[in-house]
C-alpha cells in the first residue's frame, strides 16, 4: 500500500536545542561518535540516514543541534533519541570508564537496551537488535 501524501512517510530527523551548542556537540563526538557540520547560524548537522520511504523515494532522517534561542529549563526533556548500537555492552564499558552514568538496562526479544543523559538532560536510548531487520 502506497501511502497517501497526508500520512507521515518516515522520520524526518530529530532535532535537539541546545543551551550550550559547543559541549552537547562536542559530548556526542567524544562519547558517540558523532561528527557534525556547523554553521554561524547556531545549526549543526550531524548523521543523515539515507532510505527509501513507504512510497519508494529517496529519503533520509537527520541529527541535528540547535542552539536554544532562550535559555531551557534544567527539567525539560525535548525529546528522547533511540541510538542503535552494534555491541552494546563494550558501549556502556567505555561510557562508564569516561564516568556517565547507566540509568537502566534491559534485555527483551527485540534487542538489548540501556539508557544515559547527555549533559542537558536529554535521555538516550542505545538499542542493540537481536536480529538485524532487511534492508529496504
Amino acid at each position: 500500500m502506497i501511502p497517501s501524501p497526508q500520512t507521515v512517510q518516515g522520520l524526518g530527523g530529530v532535532f535537539l536545542y541546545a543551551n550550550d551548542l559547543e559541549s552537547l556537540k562536542d559530548w556526542y563526538a567524544a562519547h558517540l561518535g558523532l561528527d557534525f557540520t556547523c554553521w554561524e547560524d547556531g545549526k549543526c548537522y550531524g548523521l543523515q540516514f539515507p532510505y527509501t520511504d513507504a512510497s519508494g523515494a529517496r529519503a533520509s532522517t537527520i541529527f541535528s543541534i540547535i542552539r536554544a534561542e532562550a535559555t531551557l529549563p534544567p527539567h525539560r526533556q525535548a525529546c528522547m533519541l533511540n541510538w542503535r548500537v552494534s555491541d552494546l555492552e563494550a558501549l556502556l564499558t567505555e561510557l562508564q570508564a569516561k564516568g556517565i552514568p547507566i540509568e537502566k538496562r534491559e534485555d527483551s526479544e527485540y534487542g538489548r537496551f540501556a539508557w544515559i543523559k547527555d549533559p542537558e538532560g536529554n535521555r538516550l536510548e542505545l538499542y542493540q537488535p537481536m536480529n538485524e531487520p532487511e534492508l529496504l
